[in-house]
């Protein structure tokens, strides 16, 4: 009867990590992929929605570019925003169950979902150096889930500030928020108009920030879901304010980046139109 029991309590115990044996892989890593996964299927799709909507602003009104705003009462646009706001739900609660390392080279996805989308619904063809760097991005993404370690336990928020406010990280953050400054007050006014990388530049600068927040912030949450309330660390409510300026700041420039894409396609397709119809 002693062996019985012992046997059953193995076999309890073992069956709830019956996926790591399968996969390598941790229940709460795999819940953090799939979230992962589907944050970059909507955020891929928000940025070619938005663009259809941005173009069918234009045509009807004052296009963004120079100044207006017709496009804030298109649906389509809202559709690509409301999308892009679920796919960033989405990646949030990512980070609740995987780690960092594991959700974020997931983000690249998006770039491959948005290319496809824009091949098929903008007409815009990807060349050969466009699919080689969507085939690095799934070797790259696909070798980091594969040997993404085991996440720490972190039983409480003020762990993660103790780790956020390390000289290392801080000294880190003070380079990234000067770089963002610069970029922001001297080069986009300068050279926002032509070049979409200023842009670029200060949403992977911001985002590289936002990680640690992201991350804090949904190790919070979950814990307070669990029963261990975080709502009453004060870092838990810093982490929430600079989550929502990142997140702001991604939005506002992501949303000039594909503006600016469309206006330099359009001169394209009026050319093209010209010719055909010559």
């Amino acid at each position: 009867m002693a062996a019985e029991t012992s046997t059953s309590a193995a076999a309890g115990s073992g069956g709830g990590s019956w996926v790591e044996s399968y996969t390598g892989m941790s229940t709460d890593n795999i819940k953090g992929l799939v979230l992962a996964l589907s944050s970059s299927v909507f955020i891929g799709t928000s940025f070619i929605v938005k663009k259809k909507g941005l173009r069918k602003a234009g045509a009807s009104g004052v296009r963004a570019g120079v100044g207006g705003y017709s496009y804030l009462y298109e649906p389509l646009w809202w559709a690509g925003m409301i999308t892009m706001i679920v796919g960033e739900v989405a990646n949030f609660a990512a980070y609740a169950f995987a780690p960092a390392i594991l959700v974020t080279p997931l983000g690249a996805l998006s770039i491959i979902i948005s290319a496809v989308l824009a091949d098929i619904m903008l007409k815009e063809k990807l060349h050969i150096f466009g699919i080689l760097g969507c085939v690095l991005c799934v070797v790259g993404s696909t070798t980091i889930v594969l040997h993404a370690p085991q996440e720490r336990e972190i039983e409480s928020v003020a762990e993660v500030w103790d780790l956020a406010t390390e000289p290392a990280f801080i000294f880190y953050a003070i380079i990234v928020l000067a770089a963002t400054f610069v970029l922001i007050f001297r080069y986009i006014p300068q050279y926002g108009q032509t070049h979409i990388m200023v842009y670029i530049g200060v949403c992977s600068l911001v985002g590289s920030l936002s990680v640690m927040s992201v991350k804090a912030l949904g190790i919070a949450l979950k814990l307070t879901f669990s029963g261990i309330n975080q709502l009453i660390y004060p870092q838990t409510w810093l982490f929430a304010i600079i989550v929502v300026a990142c997140i702001l700041t991604q939005m506002n420039y992501l949303n000039k980046v594909t503006i600016i894409s469309l206006l330099m396609v359009l001169p394209l397709l009026s050319d093209c139109t010209s010719i055909s119809a010559k």
